[in-house]
């Protein structure tokens, strides 16, 4: 009889620290064909997901899966992602967790779906496929400033350093 991995054991007491603490945790998923999320949030084969008390809805962090409802965008998914898929947990606040190592074959064959992708997408967006008459987007960089005096500049320009700033406007 095999072990069983130390990973979703660690997974759930580093979660269960977070939300001790009154942190958000965090985890860092890679994804593949066995990834259940939206497909619109990936990122470099990567999603960061929310998985607090207040984010997610049913949250079940089994050996094999973790299995919550999210939303995103207002739209309600169920989420499943193989806990051997997940690459990191961490707080949001400080960034205290932990990193874990994935599957490098696993990893090989997410690149190379990812790049077969690449590849389907230039193809369908090259001129040869393109119909007669169908406008181009090109980009076009000016040379002279077109600016008239009723074009002020902005009095608060935006700052360059420092955190974010919200100002409500009422």
């Amino acid at each position: 009889m095999s072990e069983t991995s130390t990973k979703p054991y660690l997974l759930r007491a580093l979660y269960e620290w977070c939300t001790d603490n009154g942190y958000t945790p965090y985890i860092v998923v890679t994804v593949d064909a066995r990834t259940r999320v939206p497909e619109e949030f990936v990122k470099n084969g990567e999603i960061v997901l929310n998985i607090s008390f207040d984010a997610t809805g049913n949250l079940k962090m089994d050996n094999d899966f973790i299995h919550f409802k999210a939303r995103f965008g207002g739209v309600a998914r169920e989420i499943e992602l193989p806990v051997e898929n997940v690459s990191a947990i961490y707080a949001r606040e400080n960034g205290q967790g932990m990193a874990f190592e994935v599957k490098r074959e696993e990893q090989q064959e997410r690149k190379k779906k990812s790049e077969s992708k690449k590849l389907q997408t230039a193809k369908l967006s090259t001129d040869s496929d393109r119909s007669p008459g169908t406008p181009i987007l090109t980009s076009v960089v000016a040379t002279t400033s077109t600016r008239s005096d009723d074009d002020k500049p902005d009095p608060d320009p935006p700052k360059k350093h420092g955190k974010p700033k919200l100002t409500r406007i009422k």
